[in-house]
Parts: C-alpha cells; sequence; structure tokens
C-alpha cells in the first residue's frame, strides 16, 4: 500500500506536510519523502528508508532545510518517491499509490526504442512512478496524460502532482482509494486519510469521485475532469488498513468495525453457531473494534488476555527476513494470565491472510494455559491475491492460507470450486473450515460473510471491490 499527503497554504506549509504525510505511516514500511516548491528556491526533495525507522525521526534534521508554500509527502510500501520530473509539461514532483501489474510489457512496449532509458532499481525493475509520469508525458497537457496513464496501467493508479501552480490530484478511475480535500483559512491539503488533516486544523472540504482530476490552489478546487459512474472502492479500508478516525465515502472506519462484528455474531446466533466461551477478544490493533461488536452483541465479556509490547518494534512485518518477523511478532505478545488460564476464548482477527503469525499466536495462546481457543475473521476467506493495492499480494496465491489447503484436500481439481470452499454452508466449505483448524490447532473458525460485511460498510455491493474473496472485478 501507501498515502500520500500534501498542502497548498499562503503561508509556510512544510510542517503541515511533515505532520500530513506522517499520519500515513500505518500504510506502508518503505520508503518516505517530501517535496516542496518556493519561488525562490524552486524545487525541494528528499527520499528516506523508513524500514527501520519511523519517517518523523528520519525526516526531522532534514525539516530546517525546506521551505515553501506548497508541498507533498509520500509513505510507500513499494518505490522511492516522490519524484522530481522535467518534461515539455514543465516540472512537477509527482507521487502514487497503486499497483502496475503490466509496468514490464508497458516499458516494452511504449518505451523500448531508442531515446527512452528508466533509471533501474536494485531489483531490476522499473520504479512504478517514474513509468507512471512517463505515460503523462506522452500527451500534450497533464490532464491527458493522466487519463491516458490510468487507461493503460492494469492494476489501479492514485495520482498527486506538485507544480508551480498548485497541486493537482487525480484519483483512480475505479477509485480503488480515497482523494480528499481539506480546507482551512489559509489554505487547502489533500489526504488519502481524513484524519490526518483534521488534527492540522483542515475541515472536510470536497472528496473525489472515481477517475476525478482536479487542482487544488489555496483559494480551493477547480475541476479538471470530471469523475466516473462506476467505483470499485477497496472494502479492506475498513476491516483493516484504513485508520479508525477516517471516514470514506462518507463511512467511520471505527464504527464500520463494531457493527461489522456484530453482525458476524448476529449471524451465527441465527445460525446456532455461538460457541460457549468466557471471553471475547481481539487480535491486535485492527481486529479489537471487530471484536467489541461481536462481544457486545453476543453478551460475551469482553478482555485482553494478550498486549503487544510495540517500545521498540511497532510493526512486526518491519523486518525483510520472514523468520525474524514470526520472531518479533512472538517477542511482542504478553499474556495477562489471570485472562488466560483455564479459559475458553475467543479471537476476532481483522482478516486471516497465511496465518502464519496466527497459527503462533494460538499456540502462545494455548501455551500459555488457555483452555480453547476459537478463532473468528473480520473477513470472508481470502481467496485471490490482491491484483489492485498489494494488499494480500505474494509471489503465489498458493501461499493463501485458504488456497493452500484447498490444493491439499483436492489437489487441482479443488481450486475449480473456489465459490464452494468460499461458503460455509455448503459441503466444501466446512470441510474447509474443519481442516483448518485441525491444521492450526482452532477449537472453531468462523470467517464473516461477504454480504455480512458489505452490510458493516453501508455502500452499495457494486461500488466496493470484492475481488480478494470471489474473484469478481
Amino acid at each position: 500500500m501507501g498515502g500520500f499527503f500534501g498542502t497548498i497554504s499562503r503561508k509556510e506549509c512544510k510542517y503541515d506536510v511533515f505532520f500530513g504525510t506522517d499520519y500515513h505511516s500505518h500504510l506502508g514500511t518503505r520508503r518516505g519523502g517530501m517535496a516542496f516548491y518556493d519561488e525562490g528556491k524552486g524545487f525541494q526533495r528528499q527520499i528516506h528508508n523508513i524500514e527501520n525507522t519511523p519517517f518523523r525521526t528520519k525526516f526531522e534534521s532534514d525539516m530546517v532545510k525546506f521551505s515553501g508554500n506548497a508541498g507533498i509527502g509520500c509513505i510507500s510500501d513499494t518505490d522511492p518517491q516522490p519524484l522530481l520530473v522535467r518534461s515539455h509539461l514543465g516540472m512537477f514532483a509527482i507521487a502514487t499509490v497503486g499497483l502496475i501489474n503490466n509496468a514490464e510489457a508497458l516499458v516494452e512496449a511504449t518505451f523500448s526504442g531508442p531515446g527512452h532509458q528508466f533509471m533501474a532499481m536494485s531489483s531490476g525493475k522499473v520504479n512504478t512512478t517514474e513509468l507512471t509520469a512517463a505515460l503523462i508525458n506522452q500527451k500534450d497537457d497533464i490532464v491527458e496524460g493522466i487519463r491516458h496513464a490510468q487507461n493503460v496501467i492494469d492494476g489501479s493508479c492514485t495520482i498527486l502532482l506538485l507544480t508551480k501552480d498548485g497541486l493537482i490530484a487525480a484519483r483512480d478511475r475505479l477509485g480503488r482509494i480515497p482523494v480528499l480535500v481539506g480546507q482551512n483559512i489559509e489554505g487547502c491539503c489533500v489526504s488519502f486519510e481524513s484524519f490526518a488533516y483534521h488534527k492540522l486544523g483542515y475541515q472536510d472540504y470536497y472528496e473525489l469521485g472515481p477517475g476525478e482530476i482536479v487542482k487544488v490552489t489555496a483559494d480551493g478546487v477547480e475541476q479538471l475532469a470530471p469523475a466516473g459512474e462506476e467505483m470499485k472502492i477497496c472494502a479492506f479500508l475498513w476491516t483493516y488498513y484504513g485508520y479508525p478516525n477516517s471516514n470514506y465515502e462518507g463511512k467511520n472506519v471505527e464504527v464500520m468495525r463494531y457493527r461489522n462484528g456484530a453482525i458476524m455474531a448476529r449471524e451465527e446466533r441465527e445460525e446456532d453457531r455461538l460457541p460457549d466461551v468466557d471471553l471475547v477478544a481481539g487480535v491486535p490493533d485492527s481486529g479489537i473494534p471487530h471484536a467489541i461488536g461481536y462481544a457486545n452483541e453476543s453478551r460475551k465479556p469482553y478482555a485482553r488476555p494478550f498486549v503487544k509490547y510495540t517500545p521498540t518494534w511497532a510493526r512486526s512485518f518491519i523486518p525483510t527476513d520472514q523468520k525474524m518477523r514470526n520472531l518479533v511478532a512472538e517477542m511482542k505478545q504478553i499474556p495477562v494470565p489471570e485472562l488466560i488460564q483455564d479459559k475458553k476464548l475467543l479471537f476476532v482477527d481483522d482478516s486471516i491472510v497465511r496465518g502464519t503469525q496466527l497459527r503462533e499466536t494460538v499456540q502462545f495462546l494455548y501455551e500459555s494455559g488457555a483452555k480453547e481457543v476459537h478463532i473468528r475473521s473480520a473477513c470472508p476467506p481470502i481467496m485471490y491475491g490482491c491484483k489492485y493495492l498489494n494488499f494480500s499480494s505474494s509471489k503465489s496465491e498458493m501461499e493463501l492460507l485458504t488456497r493452500k489447503t484447498i490444493q491439499r484436500l483436492e489437489g487441482e481439481e479443488g481450486q475449480k470450486h473456489l465459490e464452494e470452499y468460499a461458503d460455509r454452508r455448503t459441503q466444501r466449505g466446512q470441510c474447509l473450515l474443519k481442516t483448518i483448524c485441525e491444521e492450526m490447532g482452532f477449537s472453531s473458525l468462523g470467517y464473516q460473510s461477504l454480504e455480512g460485511m458489505l452490510e458493516a460498510i453501508g455502500l452499495s455491493k457494486d461500488k466496493v471491490c470484492t475481488y480478494c474473496w470471489n474473484g469478481k472485478e
């Protein structure tokens, strides 16, 4: 994933960009960057590796060097950005969020002739933000170029530009992620997360529609290209990676999670599947509100049988080595023995992707004295790797817990019946749940239904991307 934040103001804006970008740190772990424009100094830019050091720590010493009334910042889980670009369209800084599945094909088909080159990263791949800029520069103006880039990209691409005249924001043509504009008395900002600008004194001003392109100045918003009719916003914004305080399409993240847990418990009660447990808990952190909703609806006490120790390792997936990630995740889990010993526990997690750390968590709970450990996932079984935003992406879909289990059960034949396996009411669906429980040590396993999750979000089902669960675009 990734996120960006930009500001244009009648006064110095560097600290708004600094804090606004830092408030997107939950969306990426690899690179952070900022770029500013000052009429006297021109463009300034800095990028840092943030894999093991927080964004704010890396950039604190840079702040004295920056100046300007306009700037953008980016947290990236993929490539270094924002980039500075000089072309026939002028000088600009660019940041993107998305995923380009056909990057190599675009490079080969469009830029393989003489006179074209890209800076290769250590992996040999092209920086996708640089590729996006190159596609934009194929046209005679920026708006036409953005439209062109988004049309030829297989995947998704949301774009933020900093020019000498203002900010240009373009939401992905199917609105996979949100783009919001805030306003205060001095100017405007562009953000992925709404809470980021609320904390900085901006008020909600404008939300871009799918494919919409706008120019943002200190005075307000000018539409450069209208929004499209079709939208496929990512459901994981609400279930997992969106920040609790934020709103997307008018739907608050934390409220959705409470409602989602409650709906899951309601459906289990209606189907006589509610387990007899002593306590309901959430897998920290994003599983907690789902669990609170489940506990309230099931009328079971909510508790925290273990907490995470985060002062030194705030996020267990920061280490690049998988063994180190697993070790860090284990070291972070601090039990509360009085809430575990001889207790029947039900834990709600935001999702189950590969299941590696969840297996370790359950084992840790049993070793700490738990009598039973029941697991609930706040979203349906993940059957497909995301091809739009890098969420649940992997080298192979066979790394997904569901697909790996299905392969062991039926081999290639089973891969033809994913829809059945995803439905707990079918024989195959029941077999999948039973097998995962046996292999992972769960006392029981339940997934939120697709219908229940969509009900919790509160948007029409045709406006939400459900590809990870049903493979439908």
